[in-house]
């Protein structure tokens, strides 16, 4: 037997007598150690017996990676090239390029650069796609690519890159990159201050608080703090954010787990900033975790009005488990709730429909809580906020846009057939959309609903089963009907979808904070927030103050 093969078996036939022994403490491990002791001698009878020669690390590998897929998508294995190419970064501090990159695939692409950073300065721009990292074509390299991207300050990295169809090469020096908490902050009339917070980092609070300091110091006598589209982050962060609007010694968040280790609550520990600025919160269905945790305090200790649409509803508490032969765990162990008593989660992965998804609960199901003052609120995951804006809830066919990338792309697109628009703000009119509706159509950008999905697995099944011929015409039909009602939605949805490519060209020519700039002086939802702050009886009245 191969050396590797009986390193492999080591673990679980340890793990099972160390359980077994346990059994004696503890007679509900034992159903735990009988399940452990089955998969070892099944685990061992396959790799010994199966026709082929097998890989025990690939089948163990995926073997536990599909038993945590069955939990929740938040509790994930990571074997020992996972752990390596893996990397939360919660300092807001790098050495990097200094661009936001995904991969899709085997493709590299830039989806946004920061400005004056090393991508910038190399000429990297949104919608570049990367094919080759010093002597590495991304193509071949399967593992994590952000990896290469990595190094020294002063690093030197030679890059090639596609960009409307033509291959471009440059070179990156690396260098420090901070990646602000807090990308921009500032007045947006004489009296409000707009504070946009992006992530939960380690630096978050302390560039919350020198914001709110400085605006407060040039005049500002009221707040808009800007949580949408903000994933989250540190927990601990999130808390002393609160703690610079209320008092200390205030619960703020609690965790709760059939474990009793893992039920925490979390109070404010210093003293605040200003207990009394009147403050509204930008929400969306983009806003999670750590911004759900902050505008659910603020909004159940009435601190602060909440304006936008429900925010996401990650409220599932993490930990990190370290694991043998360098393997981690990061295994879902509580859940958040806020002063009031409100679950944060929206989905419940405990209860799945037929199909195997978890549901989110039924409105008429909701339950409701008080705030300190009496106000009514409500569970069903996420926050909703106290006013809600139609302008800030995102429809099935944008959602699908976002995923398979047709703003993005066209985007890429206009801005090469306009590289000149300087200062100028894109204007998106109705020539535009029709070009845009076009383009989606010559590209052939799906939208892949499940609608969609359906229709084409069905038409895949047929061909198996040799009957698609005779289900053609129907199919064809049933796929033009599809489309048409595609396009009914795009038209129906077109003021959103049009301000969502106005805002992703105006970073393409004038960066991220030519956005927010363009933001504070004609976002729909900012002025809403404002003219709740300008309307002190309004403020009042829906605080109960």
């Amino acid at each position: 037997m191969h050396p590797y093969f009986k390193k492999k078996f080591i673990i679980p036939t340890v793990a099972a007598g160390f359980l077994f022994i346990g059994t004696s403490f503890k007679e509900d491990f034992f159903e735990i150690a009988k399940q452990i002791e089955i998969f070892t001698t099944m685990f061992k009878a396959v790799n010994t017996n199966y026709v082929d020669e097998t890989n025990p690390g690939e089948l163990m590998d995926k073997s536990i990676k599909s038993m945590l897929a069955s939990l929740d998508p938040y509790t994930v294995y990571f074997n020992e090239q996972d752990v390596v190419n893996f990397k939360i970064n919660n300092t807001g501090e790098y050495t990097g390029i200094g661009a936001l990159i995904s991969r899709k695939k085997d493709r590299l692409i830039v989806r946004e650069q920061y400005k004056n950073f090393p991508a910038d300065k190399a000429g990297l721009k949104a919608g570049d796609e990367i094919i080759q990292i010093g002597d590495v074509l991304i193509a071949d390299f399967k593992d994590d690519a952000s990896q290469l991207l990595k190094g020294t300050k002063n690093t030197k990295i030679a890059i090639k890159y596609l960009r409307q169809g033509k291959t471009y090469a440059t070179e990156i020096v690396l260098d420090e990159v901070d990646i602000k908490s807090v990308p921009f902050y500032g007045k947006i009339d004489e009296k409000t201050g707009y504070i946009v917070l992006a992530h939960f980092s380690r630096k978050a609070s302390n560039e919350v608080k020198e914001a709110l300091e400085k605006l407060k110091a040039d005049g500002a006598k009221q707040i808009v703090l800007d949580l949408r589209g903000n994933p989250g982050g540190l927990l601990n962060e999130a808390v002393d954010i609160c703690n610079l609007f209320v008092p200390k010694n205030e619960v703020i968040v609690t965790t709760k787990s059939r474990i009793e280790k893992h039920n925490n609550t979390y109070k404010t520990s210093k003293e605040p900033v200003d207990t009394e600025i009147p403050l509204a919160i930008l929400v969306n269905g983009k806003s999670a975790s750590a911004s759900e945790i902050v505008s659910g305090a603020l909004q159940d200790l009435d601190r602060a009005v909440v304006l936008g649409s429900r925010s996401f509803g990650k409220g599932l508490v993490q930990r990190t488990v370290e694991l043998t032969y360098g393997t981690q765990l990061k295994v879902t162990i509580s859940r958040y709730y806020t002063p009031s008593g409100r679950c944060i989660q929206a989905l419940d992965y405990a209860h799945k429909d037929k199909n195997g998804l978890a549901q989110k609960t039924d409105s008429k199901n909701f339950n409701a809580f008080k705030t300190r003052k009496g106000r009514t609120v409500y569970d069903g995951g996420g926050v909703l906020p106290d006013i809600e804006l139609e302008e800030a809830k995102t429809s099935p066919i944008t959602v699908a846009l976002q995923k398979n990338d047709g703003i993005f792309d066209y985007a890429t697109s206009y801005y090469y057939k306009n590289p000149n628009m300087g200062d100028k703000i894109p204007q998106i009119t109705d020539a535009d959309y029709a070009s845009f509706k076009q383009y989606l159509k010559t590209n052939k950008i799906t939208f892949d609903t499940e609608t969609e999905v359906a229709l084409k697995n069905t038409l895949a099944t047929a061909k198996k089963e040799n009957i698609d011929e005779a289900i053609q015409t129907e199919y064809q039909q049933l796929l033009a009907s599809l489309e048409k009602s595609e396009t009914t939605m795009l038209d129906k949805n077109q003021k959103e979808i049009k301000n969502l490519i106005q805002e992703e060209l105006i970073k393409r020519y004038q960066y991220q904070e030519g956005l927010y700039q363009y933001y504070i002086k004609n976002n729909s939802e900012i002025k809403k927030a404002v003219g709740v702050l300008n309307n002190q009886a309004e403020y009042k009245s829906i605080l109960k103050m």
